[in-house]
């Protein structure tokens, strides 16, 4: 059994380097992501073990599995950018990490939200300029009001707790009920009644094509004045343009993002001393209602140690048995 691991960066080799150690399986690792040009490098290996933000190529599946590949293992949630249907014909099994720490992306999205409360941007400009003024930026506490949760897989399920404790009310849609929360009776029947009733909304869905764009101007006009947008899931759910009318004209009080709709060029690169040239993100992050992170929510120790354990347990058990719990079905 022999593996190759793509785009591995440093804060994850410590853990490669302790499951090949107790698992006595040889693992190659490599810094770069997939492409077309490197496909080659995939030839005999029995699974690939990679995490990228961009496409992984058309052709890598029917490469791999003519180098007579087993599994496709992803270190992430998210397959958006997966083409499912090749990895079917070419019988490749994909597995993901579905869960790798439901309360970091929940807490992440949390503590956006006190931020924005409490006006801390605002507040570190004013000390920095030797301005220690109070007025006019009175906060907002957290128990005084009702939080929307889009979402309630495990990190909207953690998120709903953690909201819990603060005292704030819970209004919750997801198309497919938890029978724990159904109890609760947090449930609205629609997207549209959460968006009416809710002084916070926090979203915690996948990226799909039906829901690209979710939140945009029509669903803003819907939203109560004032209402805060939280958004650690994926950009492409919110139209930045829609976003950013409505946050300067006051209808959205403030955004936390950890996720943009164009942050591929932009998250986890280094930038210094350049010129981004995407207007549309350098206007928002010029906002003072507005935080944005580039898609950190998850960057925890906890996390990446099982991103990186789960996805190689999860190609282990495919070869092994044909099957394993991470399966991501078409």
């Amino acid at each position: 059994m022999k593996f190759i691991a793509f785009n591995v960066r440093d804060d994850e080799r410590q853990y490669f380097e302790t499951w090949i150690k107790e698992n006595q399986i040889e693992v190659d690792l490599y810094t770069d992501e997939i492409t077309p040009d490197n496909l080659d490098l995939v030839k005999g290996y029995d699974a690939v073990i990679a995490l990228q933000p961009n496409e992984y190529p058309k052709e890598f599946f029917s490469k791999f599995a003519e180098f007579g590949g087993k599994v496709f293992s992803i270190r992430n949630v998210g397959v958006d950018n997966i083409d499912l249907e090749a990895a079917a014909q070419n019988n490749i099994p994909v597995t993901n990490v579905p869960a790798y720490s439901p309360n970091a992306i929940a807490e992440f999205s949390v503590t956006l939200l006190l931020q924005l409360l409490r006006n801390t941007e605002i507040f570190e400009k004013r000390m920095q300029a030797n301005d220690y003024r109070w007025a006019p930026y009175v906060g907002k506490e957290i128990h005084d009001l009702t939080v929307g949760i889009l979402g309630t897989g495990r990190i909207g399920q953690a998120a709903i707790q953690i909201y819990k404790g603060f005292g704030a009310k819970i209004v919750a849609f997801d198309p497919y009920h938890n029978p724990e929360l159904e109890k609760e009776d947090i449930y609205v029947d629609s997207k549209e009644e959460l968006y009416a009733k809710a002084d916070v909304i926090s979203l915690h869905m996948p990226a799909t094509k039906q829901d690209e764009h979710m939140i945009d101007q029509d669903a803003i006009a819907l939203m109560k004045d004032g209402v805060y947008i939280i958004n650690t899931a994926r950009g492409s759910l919110i139209d930045t343009k829609a976003l950013l009318a409505a946050l300067k004209s006051g209808k959205i009080a403030g955004a936390g993002l950890d996720t943009y709709e164009y942050e591929n060029p932009i998250f986890n690169h280094d930038l210094r001393g350049q010129k981004i040239e995407d207007e549309l993100f350098n206007e928002l992050v010029s906002l003072d209602n507005v935080l944005v992170t580039p898609h950190v929510a998850f960057y925890t120790q906890t996390a990446v140690k099982n991103m990186v354990t789960v996805a190689l347990d999860s190609a282990k058990s495919v070869i092994e048995t044909g099957s394993a719990a991470t399966l991501v079905k078409k």
